[in-house]
């Protein structure tokens, strides 16, 4: 059996569905709060949550959209959100099983869209931003959230590294002129970009993936013999905890 990138995703995720939608780093954050400012000022018709995860977002969404869909590659994924949107009372969250580069939604179906923490996972990650602006409605807004690289290359190296062992499903946190470029590529006006600093706290990060014991001591590794330049950059600490970078870009689709 031909094992696929998608299929790779699910595989990686739809055990972990539950953890992702209990998730504190994924419920909670300074992200969280300027995403709810924005939707407050937007106060949408119809909202897309690409890439749904937990479903933080959708959920969030939900209480100022008319209607929000969570769509996700994974379809235990999907089945969590929707049993903790019908737990929660959230009855304008639909749920779609769908990857990011082949949305099933006619061209301006969305008059909002917000993507967090999906975008590292994209096979493809323009085609991924391409169906997005397709989606959306002309001038409506669109906010991504992620990890991104910082861009030196001492420094990208090493994060990509432990990314990817602690996930094998991982493709690449992008720089944020990488972002840039592809946001414009596809038809999108960036117009604010916000960053932060979130401690991933070791013990929770790789449990949250079900990390093997290998590959965590494989990440350890790799941070015991890091550089002073990047152990401090990512303030690496003695369990394995350290500080990600995160952005926040909002655009507005041309």
């Amino acid at each position: 059996m031909v094992r696929t990138h998608e299929k790779a995703v699910e595989a990686q995720f739809g055990s972990r569905a539950k953890a992702y939608v209990d998730s504190t780093v994924h419920s909670q954050g300074a992200d969280l709060d300027a995403l709810d400012s924005i939707v407050r000022n937007s106060a949408p018709t119809r909202a897309l949550d690409l890439g749904t995860g937990g479903g933080h977002v959708s959920y969030l969404m939900a209480g100022q959209a008319k209607g929000v869909v969570a769509v996700d590659l994974s379809n235990e994924m999907i089945a969590a959100v929707a049993r903790t949107a019908s737990e929660r009372g959230l009855g304008n969250i639909e749920t779609v099983a769908a990857p990011a580069e082949n949305l099933p939604f006619e061209d301006g179906s969305f008059d909002f869209l917000a993507c967090r923490y999906s975008a590292h996972h994209w096979r493809d990650f323009d085609g991924g931003l391409h169906e997005a602006s397709r989606v959306l409605k002309r001038g409506s807004t669109a906010v991504f959230i992620d990890a991104y690289s910082p861009g030196p290359a001492l420094f990208d190296t090493h994060l990509q590294a432990v990314e990817l062992l602690r996930d094998t499903s991982h493709v690449r946190d992008y720089t944020m002129s990488e972002w840039i470029a592809a946001l414009a590529r596809s038809g999108f006006a960036p117009v604010g970009c916000q960053t932060w600093k979130l401690r991933m706290d070791f013990p929770t990060w790789t449990a949250r993936m079900g990390t093997s014991e290998q590959n965590a001591r494989a990440i350890r590794t790799l941070q015991a013999a890091a550089s002073a330049e990047v152990e401090a950059h990512f303030a690496i600490e003695d369990d394995g905890s350290f500080m990600l970078d995160v952005l926040m870009i909002e655009a507005r689709n041309r």
